[in-house]
């Protein structure tokens, strides 16, 4: 089969284009704070457009045609080559001295991801923290579903594209045409992450604070400003607020989209919805009771926390209120689980997805009753719809294979020198997107310290993670180059 190469880095190459427009909103707040880093952004945003410019102009007359092999490669290679231009201002400013650990820190922001390698946040200038947040807030929603409404005006379709990125078991469209879809999600999510700012600012937060909280918690990426994460603001209100859009960035885009029409019935009668929904309502119940009654004489601030800590699991936002492994053995292990777990498909979130727990749930649990009646064709249900066998098995080795991949990426880490419980949360946590894991990769730690060797296999697997392993794999196959 043929490659459009020209078609590839015409599409890679506007990518970079918008990057660079994106890194240039970084000036104003270095002008406004006086931080005396507008050189470094100037320097970034130059060398990122030129880069994209001259991809772009050179194969401007190349026919546009994009197939199906093409779109891997663009998704795949266009998250590689945003994160590594998204480098730059980290380098040019010095607040990262080294190729490895900048592209760590822009990898882990565009796949949503929120580990860190930066010792002393607090101490980086703010326009660089700003592009940091801004980095999840791009890879939330997806820079690929962002050019999809502007991919039309070149002359190439967009919905192989956004299939290949969006996350979950399928694209699911709320209109017919991608462009009004893509359009549809894109005022959802900047409408939710506005609306976050004003309530942080009215509950405490500086209006810088809050607009990078908002940036990453509506990207379920869970930068912060702080050293502290958000423990750094024991408000309440402000914490509340924070754990309610963590709920809104890891629902089903689709779902928000009908609520906001006022078919709150056609929400909850969906399944994915009302498991993740009572999953997340009733773990923070019982362990937020546990926690405040047992471990800290103080019911409300237990299960706030307990709340806090399980919806930015379960989302992989990732920010930190409290060290949940500090809580007890048996919520260790259960904050380990919920990193394998994941929000809704559709939505910002990392991870395996509810959905997908929920179809393996059913499904074996008609095991049980076809031991029973194996002449009988009990089909899997979802939403009241049969879901076909093809879907199950799909869903069947996406699970066994992030299994696998998250087994090798912790046996390669503990390779590296680092010791099974750290090498097992680090995995787990860059897979899954989350951030924080368990082990000296917890919520009071960083990855820093990792070797060099090891911040590369993360890298590795939070890419992996973010464009849900397919896309990626199919790439280091020999029947995806060779194949008709």
């Amino acid at each position: 089969m043929r490659f459009h190469f020209k078609s590839i880095i015409h599409i890679l190459g506007m990518l970079l284009i918008i990057n660079s427009v994106f890194m240039l909103t970084a000036l104003p707040f270095s002008i406004y704070f006086q931080d005396m880093q507008h050189w470094a952004i100037l320097k970034a945003f130059a060398i990122t457009m030129g880069a994209g410019s001259l991809a772009f102009f050179f194969t401007r007359q190349t026919e546009r045609v994009v197939k199906k092999r093409d779109v891997y490669i663009v998704v795949t290679f266009g998250w590689i080559l945003m994160a590594l231009s998204a480098t730059l201002p980290y380098l040019f400013s010095g607040a990262i001295h080294n190729l490895t650990d900048a592209f760590f820190e822009c990898i882990s922001g565009y796949t949503t991801t929120g580990a860190s390698i930066l010792k002393d946040i607090e101490a980086v200038a703010p326009s660089i923290l700003y592009w940091r947040s801004l980095t999840q807030w791009i890879g939330g929603m997806g820079i690929i579903v962002l050019t999809v409404a502007i991919l039309p005006l070149i002359g190439v379709g967009g919905m192989q594209l956004f299939v290949a990125e969006a996350p979950g078991i399928s694209a699911d469209k709320l209109r017919p045409r991608i462009t009004d879809t893509a359009k549809r999600l894109w005022v959802i999510y900047i409408g939710l992450t506005l609306t976050e700012t004003v309530l942080l600012r009215v509950f405490g937060m500086t209006w810088y604070d809050a607009f990078n909280h908002s940036l990453t918690t509506m990207a379920t990426g869970g930068f912060s400003t702080k050293n502290a994460s958000i423990a750094h603001f024991p408000n309440p209100l402000i914490q509340y607020t924070i754990i309610i859009f963590m709920f809104f960035a890891g629902t089903n885009f689709s779902m928000m989209y009908f609520g906001f029409q006022g078919q709150l019935k056609k929400v909850w009668n969906n399944d994915e919805f009302r498991a993740y929904f009572l999953s997340i309502v009733g773990l923070s119940t019982v362990f937020g009771l546990y926690v405040g009654y047992q471990l800290y004489g103080d019911i409300e601030l237990g299960f706030r926390d307990v709340a806090f800590q399980l919806v930015s699991l379960i989302t992989t936002t990732g920010f930190v209120s409290a060290d949940y492994t500090s809580w007890a053995p048996f919520l260790t292990i259960l904050c380990f689980i919920l990193l394998f777990v994941g929000g809704s498909a559709g939505s910002t979130a990392g991870g395996i997805k509810t959905v997908r727990h929920l179809i393996l749930a059913k499904n074996g649990w008609l095991d049980l009753k076809r031991q029973l009646h194996p002449s009988a064709v009990i089909p899997v249900r979802l939403n009241g719809k049969a879901v076909s066998g093809e879907i199950t098995y799909t869903v069947l080795a996406f699970v066994i294979i992030f299994l696998i991949t998250f087994v090798i990426g912790a046996m390669l880490l503990a390779m590296t020198g680092l010791d099974l419980m750290t090498a097992m949360g680090a995995s787990a946590t860059s897979l899954g997107n989350v951030g924080p894991g368990i082990g000296s990769v917890g919520p009071v730690d960083n990855f820093a310290w990792l070797p060099p060797m090891a911040k590369w296999i993360c890298s590795s697997l939070m890419l992996l993670g973010r464009l849900e392993l397919f896309t990626v794999l199919l790439l280091f196959t020999p029947f995806f180059w060779r194949g008709n």
